[in-house]
């Protein structure tokens, strides 16, 4: 491939940038052991946007090879890898993006991208509240099965819920088909790096995650990562596990404390919590040139949706029994709305693409 390969093209100036810290990290070879991303760059001997795109992905954007470049600013070679390659792994965003016009969230106002995420947990439960009447969204309802569809249908909020997970669903199979496709036509580097495997081993523990900015506090990003991705995993699984129940068995929600659902939403939830104030609080501590600053607003975005989504859920646990459960199950039902809206257009494609990077690095490129 070259520099005019089909596809939304990287910005000029980008691609040198990109290209120039490639080289040079090639011909240095300080860092070949901090992640894949260099034993990957040792492979080639230039590099083409599929091959930066390819490399952006592997990126975690930990810092540590930053703080252990010779070549870093403010020497004259400039080389900043995290920073080159998060908008090298932006630019690729869009590019993979469905549909297209979508892309432009990428680019958008952080701040007004955090005002939405803010308000439309709240915008939600107004107009709930609305279309059901004060008189039955403010009552105190029971908890026991069924409750919550005294407040909102289960007809309707299955075909609401359906139709925004089934567009989620699609967006973010297309944009992995897109990644896939740009990685499968890579050409091979060299010899396999392992088994596939191992790919998966890495997604799940992510070894190669370091605390580059972080050097007095060694793993916090991991261990917040962690939280956050199984506990997005263990929420999905209470979900499924409640749809069995509805659907299957016949027993509708809310379901008791001590049920599957129950227990695996209230582990996922405080997983959700946990995670994203922790990433967020991170984040925010980074200085500022370590940021993607276009990125940064999309990256806050995500953190707030998945904490609100998460606290509103434990809130309408604890007082689903009292008048507080329509306004707390609209707040959560916004909140998972909205989130659902953006996973495709955030930082929660990054690992997909990054275990699809990691495929291909194992399997040679």
């Amino acid at each position: 491939m070259s520099a005019t390969e089909a596809g939304t093209p990287l910005p000029p100036r980008l691609f040198q940038a990109g290209r120039h810290a490639a080289r040079i990290c090639n011909a240095c070879r300080y860092c070949e052991g901090l992640c894949p991303v260099f034993p990957a760059i040792e492979r080639r001997l230039d590099f083409a946007e599929a091959d930066l795109r390819y490399l952006a992905n592997l990126c975690h954007d930990c810092g540590a090879c930053l703080d252990a470049c010779q070549y870093a600013p403010p020497h004259p070679f400039g080389v900043d890898v995290p920073r080159t390659l998060a908008a090298i792994r932006r630019a690729s965003y869009r590019r993979y993006a469905w549909p297209a016009r979508a892309s432009a969230l990428f680019a958008r106002s952080g701040l007004a991208l955090l005002l939405g995420a803010a308000a439309a947990p709240l915008l939600f439960a107004v107009v709930l509240g609305l279309l059901t009447g004060p008189d039955v969204f403010l009552a105190r309802h029971s908890d026991a099965a069924g409750g919550f569809y005294q407040i909102m249908p289960h007809n309707a909020m299955v075909a609401l819920f359906g139709a925004v997970g089934a567009y989620a669903a699609v967006a973010l199979a297309v944009g992995l088909l897109r990644c896939w496709r740009d990685l499968a036509a890579l050409p091979a580097g060299g010899a396999p790096a392992g088994a596939p495997p191992e790919a998966v081993r890495e997604a799940l523990l992510l070894p190669h995650l370091g605390d580059g900015d972080d050097p007095g506090e060694p793993h916090w990003r991991r261990r917040w990562h962690h939280c956050t991705f199984y506990g997005f995993l263990l929420c999905f699984a209470a979900t499924s596990v409640a749809a069995f129940y509805h659907n299957v068995l016949g027993w509708p929600a809310p379901y008791p404390l001590l049920s599957v659902p129950a227990l695996l939403g209230s582990l996922g939830g405080a997983g959700l919590l946990v995670g994203p104030a922790g990433l967020l609080w991170l984040k925010l501590r980074r200085p500022a040139e370590r940021h993607d600053q276009a990125q940064l607003g999309m990256d806050i975005v995500l953190l707030v949706l998945l904490f609100e989504t998460s606290l509103s859920g434990l809130l309408l646990r604890a007082w689903g029994a009292t008048g507080a459960m329509g306004p707390l199950l609209g707040i959560h039902l916004g909140a998972v709305a909205g989130l659902f809206l953006l996973l495709p257009y955030g930082k929660f494609v990054h690992g997909l693409y990054r275990f699809l990077a990691l495929l291909r690095y194992r399997m040679g490129a």
